[in-house]
């Protein structure tokens, strides 16, 4: 964590509670880093793999409760202003898309288990690169905001631009697979959740991006374009 971005107050008891939210913050990201790695992998129907992912999903739901309290408490009793107010708003709603991917990780690893009860004669759904378009997408993104930096967030930007066209591609695939033979319906099916849930963690990882503009430059860039924001950013 770069410490000489949050830490710069006269009160040393403030500098401690921003730098714990922060690192709370991170122990939250790489648990869930950790989360989409072994959902990954429990594709290869991996049960015990798809269990511990659904079991330690209440972990990152109690780090963000824990996380969003310390904020709220800390703008309760300091009333921060400037960077310090942008941090914590920003730490509130990226602690939310975290969870968000935490779900979706989740969601991948009971359609792994549902997956075991059909796994003979069933087509199989190359998966490996979307995935690890978003492993590199969510690990850069959690070092852009330990370094309090968005010098790496145009090229997020662009990997989630190729997580989106091998989403298309998968379900053109899938679509295409279940036509051929409505056999695999049921299974292309519950392929086809997981390739949505993969897209909705590279939006959440993009958003924390985003969140993560908005503390450093103070200005709103959700809604802008992909083109837009990669030029406000570097501009």
């Amino acid at each position: 964590m770069d410490i000489d971005k949050v830490n710069h107050h006269i009160s040393g008891l403030f500098n401690k509670e921003l730098e714990d939210v922060c690192y709370k913050v991170l122990t939250m990201g790489g648990l869930v880093e950790q989360q989409l790695k072994l959902a990954i992998k429990a594709l290869t129907l991996d049960l015990e793999l798809a269990e511990l992912v659904i079991s330690q999903d209440s972990q990152i739901n109690g780090l963000e409760i824990a996380i969003n309290l310390a904020c709220n408490k800390i703008l309760a009793i300091r009333q921060p202003k400037a960077f310090d107010l942008r941090l914590l708003l920003a730490i509130i709603k990226i602690i939310h898309e975290l969870e968000r991917i935490g779900n979706n990780t989740k969601c991948i690893a009971e359609i792994a288990i549902k997956l075991l009860n059909n796994v003979h004669s069933m087509p199989k759904h190359d998966l490996d690169h979307m995935a690890e378009l978003i492993n590199t997408m969510l690990n850069k993104t959690l070092s852009a905001f330990a370094r309090m930096s968005v010098e790496e967030v145009p090229d997020i930007i662009e990997c989630d631009k190729k997580v989106d066209l091998e989403y298309e591609n998968r379900v053109q695939l899938l679509i295409a697979c279940m036509i051929d033979n409505p056999v695999n319906i049921r299974h292309c099916l519950d392929v086809l959740t997981i390739v949505r849930a993969l897209e909705r963690i590279g939006d959440h990882t993009r958003h924390i991006c985003e969140h993560l503009v908005f503390t450093i430059k103070g200005e709103n860039v959700r809604h802008l374009s992909q083109k837009k924001l990669i030029k406000k950013i570097k501009g």
